[in-house]
Formats: structure tokens, sequence, C-alpha cells
């Protein structure tokens, strides 16, 4: 499906994944007057995430369960997406969602911001609203930097604050993802004197060219001080397979050849970590169940 408005076919209900996405590659070139900073990273799915139940209602009201702890009501990025997209369209229709969380919160896997593109795309087809892509994006950007990615579903090249993305095709190899059992505060990160700021531009053909062995996240030091759980558990991973910082953390997670090396690995891991296999993906299993 092209990047237009599809010709949607309104249902009661839907069931709808929210996949987790990981910064293959994240550079941090600049800082902007309004303190957002400029970064090239590549983004990639997996098929592994949170998932959302939609049902339809006539009465407007947007109810959705549970509430997450830590998170307020009226902040929670679901909501907010449902609201944003009524008011865009004049939409008299409201929804009873139900998020199955599987994705930690602050573990830089995407899951607020993945959720949030669920719930645009998803309540989109449930309304009958036919928007297109672009527009669902603009939506998104509204919402956080990370939430048209999700919305395109394709891995991409991601430039600006993360927003300008450039649709590529990454290697899908297996991947096991270690939560360090701490949240990582994004603002704590930006903030800190420490993070590296002035990494010299790169092309996208350069970045693929060099290729994984080469990648590198630029945040990786200034968590690894913030949070010591976190680099205890990269020393562990590093010394065992190609391991990275995903977004500004916690997770960490190394690419492994094959599935049986995965499950190899979560073996070793089990009892120490929540961890988790997971294949990476090109283009987003939402996108799949709709047909976008």
């Amino acid at each position: 499906m092209t990047d237009t408005a599809m010709t949607a076919t309104p249902a009661e209900t839907l069931v709808l994944p929210a996949p987790a996405k990981l910064n293959r590659l994240l550079h941090i070139i600049g800082r902007r007057p309004d303190g957002y900073h400029e970064l090239q990273t590549l983004f990639q799915f997996l098929d592994h995430g949170d998932t959302l139940r939609l049902r339809r209602r006539e009465d407007g009201e947007i109810r959705l369960t549970p509430e997450i702890p830590g998170v307020a009501r009226e902040e929670n990025l679901i909501r907010r997406a449902a609201r944003l997209l009524q008011a865009e369209s004049d939409c008299r229709l409201g929804a009873e969602i139900h998020l199955e969380k599987r994705l930690p919160l602050g573990g830089g896997l995407g899951g607020g911001s993945s959720d949030a593109a669920t719930a645009l795309l998803g309540l989109d087809a449930l309304w009958g609203l036919g928007l297109s892509l672009e527009r669902l994006a603009e939506l998104g950007l509204v919402l956080g930097a990370d939430v048209p990615v999700f919305v395109r579903g394709h891995a991409a090249w991601g430039e600006g604050i993360g927003e300008r993305l450039t649709p590529v095709d990454l290697d899908t190899p297996w991947f096991v993802v270690i939560h360090p059992g701490v949240a990582v505060s994004t603002p704590a990160v930006f903030g800190a004197d420490e993070l590296t700021r002035d990494t010299p531009p790169i092309t996208m053909a350069r970045a693929l060219q060099r290729g994984a062995s080469s990648w590198r996240n630029d945040c990786e030091a200034t968590v690894r001080a913030l949070y010591p759980p976190v680099a205890e558990a990269l020393d562990w991973l590093s010394a065992r397979a190609p391991a990275l910082l995903t977004g500004t953390g916690a997770c960490v997670f190394a690419r492994l050849a094959s599935e049986t090396e995965a499950d190899q690995l979560l073996g070793e891991i089990a009892g120490r970590w929540q961890a988790f296999k997971a294949r990476g993906l090109n283009r987003s299993p939402l996108h799949d169940v709709l047909g976008r």
C-alpha cells in the first residue's frame, strides 16, 4: 500500500501488535537552540512487543485499560493519540482499548511510541477514516519523535530529532535483548554534560557500507556512568556477542547468527535478568495485519 489514503472498512474490533524497535546505530551530531538534539540513527523493528485490543464505541468515549503505574491518565500516549485523531477527523466514535504491556518503561524499545502509532492506525481503521500514512505520521510527531517511524512501518534511517525518515532494508538477525531492571530517564541522559554531541555527520550510504560491526550508540558512555546496572549488563553481553545499547536505554541487545545461538544465550541469562529473543524486521507486523 502506498503512502496515500486507503479505503478503510470500519471494523468493530481489532487486535493489533505494537512492535518494539532497536536503534542499531545512534549518533548525536549537535544540539539545537530549543534544546533538542540532532540525531542520526537506524531504526529496526522486532517481532516482539505490546498488543492493543480495540473495540468501537458509538458514544465517543475513550476507555483505556489498564492504567500504567507512573503514567498520568491524560498523559498516556494511547489516550492522547485517540483524542488527537478524534479532533483531526471530527469523529464522534469512541473506543475501548486494552493494552497488553510487554515492553518495559524507560527501556529504549519505543514501547510508548509504538503503542501510540498502533492506536493511530488501528483507530483510523476502526472508525473508517481512511487517513493517509503521511497525515498519520504528522499527527504522530505531535506525540513524540519516535512515533512516525512506527506509523510508516518500515526500517529507516532517521535524522533531525529522528523524524526525517528514509526507508532502508537492514540485515535481519536474531537478537537477545536484556532489561537490566532499571528505567532510564531520557531527559537525564540528554541533559548530561558529558554526553557526546559532536559526532561528525555521516551519510546513510556510508553507514550501511561500514556495516553493523562499526555501529555504535553515542549515549552508551553516559548511560553506563549514570546507571551501573546497564554497564554491568553491557559488559556481560559484550563478552559473548556484539552488543549495544538501544536508544537511551535501559535495554541492551546482542546480535546473533541464528535462533539456536539466541536460545543458548538466553539459557545463560536465565535468572540473572529479564530477557527475550526476537527477530529483526524491516516491515512492521502492524502494517501486515492492517494491509497498509
